[in-house]
């Protein structure tokens, strides 16, 4: 029998058994060796040859990624581990470290109950290890640490144990002081400690790795690490004490199983009856119960076509099952369940219980976050990502033939990838790509042409703007086209807070009511406006102030349609708007219902509502990234000029080993490009990061005419309303 073979039936007389499961995933900022670390673990479950060095990155399966050198999609494997005399099946995912492609972090943290966090013992805790801790703890899930590249203190920089001890203990109190700003409301101490066995180090380039408990076992510490690493004993090293047994004891100690788990993390991600048998089962991890699967990943197999990858909460899905699927009509077939193992996918014939991480085929009419079940239910909730798509790019079929197979690659595009948003034009090809930042949408494209063989050409980038009232407006009124029916609004900026909720997902009409007040009044908001939402539309929230007026009740909904399509196209230049509080005051309408239907309200209240925001003095808003640059002391000077040529700002500057550190906010339409100036700028001797920002108000100067360069664009009139005189 084939070792392949061995470690699947293996895994699948485990699966039954949620008590010695462990989902989990592997997280970190690019380059701190996340991929290398998953390739350890491999090895050391037996899956692939441990032959020299982890250089292998086999989790990276695609051309692009082993072109780049860095992990663009999330992939997932199961593997086996003995503990305490204890078999466990691991079900990891690795997860990609570079800030464009972090929605795949985002949907991967809703799969698994722990996260194994990677930083770089010389770089330490840095802006994408924040975020996705953020990540992770926003969905419940329980943190630890490994700190990588600790070699590189010994034999590159040359420190003695007392700065070691200092450089690590600094990194530990950065991660914890994460994990306290995001725990510190919840009844949880996730924090993570060397003495707990929270904290793993090592070197996963060279394979070895200690933690409290496994010096303790195999007498190596610190000491012994830095005679051996000096002396060139690295593969003595990773024989005494292999860095994949350290790890993988931690997982197993201390990461949660299912059972464990999922009493705790169903309330936090589904808004069901929670005294449903639905809820028991779930809560249970009961195998016998109802289909219950949340899909977290869409991908593509030449052979098996579409594979729905996923956390099965309840039941057992097999083959040849019906199922519903979330926001969907009717039902999807079973083709295949299974596991993957890395790049491959092994389909089981026994199906996969509750408390796995499954791989489906069948389930055409599933998208990344879909709810999919054996009975109509109530859907788990959205998995929100942090950042917004801020770059857009144009994309056409050169081959006007190629066109409804383009159409029918962005729609899957689309459907795997819910931070890629995608405008399709049928009428004139152009099709309009918006995601996470230059790379995000330069992988997409060249995925299309290469893995489709539709030659495409693509516009330059362009930047995702939004538009922000500043100030409160008057009551501003909208009368329909027929005269019959007014519409009276006032517009007040969100507070900041708010707004902030609102994006991490804290916020949401989906959630009961009650809990939604009591989150808009942590927030900042006044008991009495939180008891009158009508709509949250974007980071927005429409109040509705009126009292007994006859024959609204039925007329709300046409009032919702009309203030999210002026929300969705402000009135400046059509970008979304964001951080509106608007209030409906009053209405008169007209007691006729042919009279107050669509063609009529709708009108009057986006109009009222572009009135009012114009009152409001709204303004352009544009997004803008964090930025950090690595680099020698001698180009320090030009790296910063990059920064602040570019109506960016440097915030900080420090040493950090041989090289300068520079942190700074730059606007994203003016680091389109930065890339290849950098290099040429310091002789290529720099590295950088970005990390999305949010968005902040554009200078007044530069107002208007990034306003009208947007118009032309879009084919609008290039005259602004009369009423906007604010710039």
């Amino acid at each position: 029998m084939g070792r392949r073979k061995k470690i699947v039936q293996e895994c699948e007389k485990l699966m039954d058994s949620p008590e010695n499961i462990r989902n989990i995933a592997i997280a970190a900022h690019v380059d701190h060796g996340k991929t290398t670390l998953t390739d350890n673990l491999l090895a050391g479950a037996g899956m692939i040859a441990d032959e020299g060095e982890a250089t292998r990155l086999m989790m990276d399966t695609e051309e692009d990624e082993q072109e780049r050198g860095i992990t663009i999609d999330a992939a997932n494997v199961s593997m086996t581990h003995e503990y305490d005399d204890t078999n466990h099946l691991i079900n990891l995912i690795d997860t990609p470290g570079h800030v464009d492609f972090g929605g795949d972090v985002t949907r991967a943290m809703r799969a698994v109950d722990g996260t194994l966090v990677v930083v770089d013992a010389v770089e330490g805790a840095m802006p994408q290890t924040e975020t996705v801790v953020r990540q992770a703890l926003r969905e419940g899930v329980k943190p630890a640490l490994f700190i990588n590249k600790v070699d590189r203190l010994i034999s590159e920089l040359q420190e003695g144990p007392q700065e070691m001890q200092e450089r690590l203990q600094s990194v530990i109190s950065d991660v914890n002081e994460l994990i306290r700003g995001m725990t510190e409301e919840k009844d949880v101490d996730w924090t993570v400690s060397v003495q707990d066995g929270t904290v793993a180090f090592g070197s996963a380039l060279y394979k070895w790795g200690v933690s409290a408990p496994s010096m303790i076992e195999t007498d190596v510490g610190f000491p012994e690490i830095i005679e051996m690493e000096r002396d060139g004993k690295r593969k003595e090293l990773h024989e005494q004490t292999p860095l994949s047994d350290v790890v993988l004891d931690m997982v197993a100690e201390h990461f949660p199983n299912p059972h464990e788990a999922q009493p705790t993390r169903i309330p936090q991600v589904w808004r069901g009856e929670s005294d449903s048998e639905l809820a028991l089962d779930m809560r249970d991890v009961e195998e016998e119960g109802e289909v219950v699967f949340m899909v977290t990943d869409i991908s593509m197999d030449p052979h098996a076509g579409e594979i729905a990858t996923g956390r099965l909460f309840s039941g057992t899905i097999t083959q040849g099952q019906e199922l519903f699927v979330s926001g969907t009509a009717g039902k999807n077939r079973v083709q295949s369940v299974g596991i993957f193992m890395g790049g491959e996918r092994e389909e089981l014939d026994r199906g996969v219980p509750a408390g796995n991480i499954a791989a489906v085929t069948g389930l055409g009419d599933a998208i990344a976050g879909s709810t999919v079940s054996s009975v109509e239910m109530t859907p788990f909730e959205s998995i929100e990502h942090i950042s917004e798509p801020v770059i857009t790019k144009s994309v056409e079929a050169e081959k006007m033939d190629d066109l409804p197979k383009l159409i029918e690659t962005l729609q899957q595009v689309a459907k795997e990838d819910p931070t890629i948003r995608v405008e399709i034009n049928e009428d004139t090809g152009e099709h309009l790509i918006s995601g996470q930042g230059e790379l995000h949408l330069e992988v997409i494209t060249q995925r299309i042409q290469k893995n489709q063989g539709i030659p495409v050409q693509t516009g330059e980038p362009i930047v995702v703007y939004r538009e922000a009232p500043q100030n409160e407006s008057r009551e501003v009124e909208g009368v329909s086209p027929n005269r019959h029916n007014k519409f009276y609004f006032t517009v007040e900026p969100l507070a900041d807070d708010i707004i902030a909720a609102i994006k991490r997902g804290e916020v949401s009409m989906d959630m009961p009511e009650l809990e939604r007040r009591e989150a808009l009044q942590e927030a900042g908001m006044n008991k009495e406006t939180s008891q009158n939402i009508e709509q949250i539309h974007g980071a927005n929230i429409l109040i509705d102030n009126t009292k007994g007026i006859q024959h609204l009740n039925e007329t709300m909904e046409l009032v919702v349609e009309g203030l999210e399509e002026a929300l969705d196209d402000g009135p400046l230049a059509n970008e979304p708007t964001e951080g509106a509080l608007l209030r409906l005051h009053d209405a008169k309408l007209h007691e006729d219902t042919i009279h107050r239907g669509p063609a009529q309200v709708i009108p009057a209240v986006r109009d009222a509502v572009h009135r009012a925001l114009i009152d409001a003095d709204i303004k352009l808003l544009e997004p803008i990234q964090d930025v950090r640059i690595d680099v020698p002391a001698e180009h320090m000077g030009p790296a910063s000029g990059e920064i602040q040529g570019r109506r960016g700002r440097v915030d900080d500057m420090y040493q950090e080993g041989d090289l300068m550190v520079l942190e700074g906010i730059a606007p994203v339409e003016e680091m389109i490009g930065f890339s290849s100036d950098i290099r040429s700028a310091t002789e290529g001797r720099a590295s950088w990061n970005t990390e999305n920002a949010g968005f902040r108000v554009l200078v007044d100067n530069l107002q208007r005419e990034v306003i009208m360069d947007i118009r032309e664009r879009k084919g609008r009139k290039l005259e602004l309303p009369s009423s906007v005189d604010q710039f």
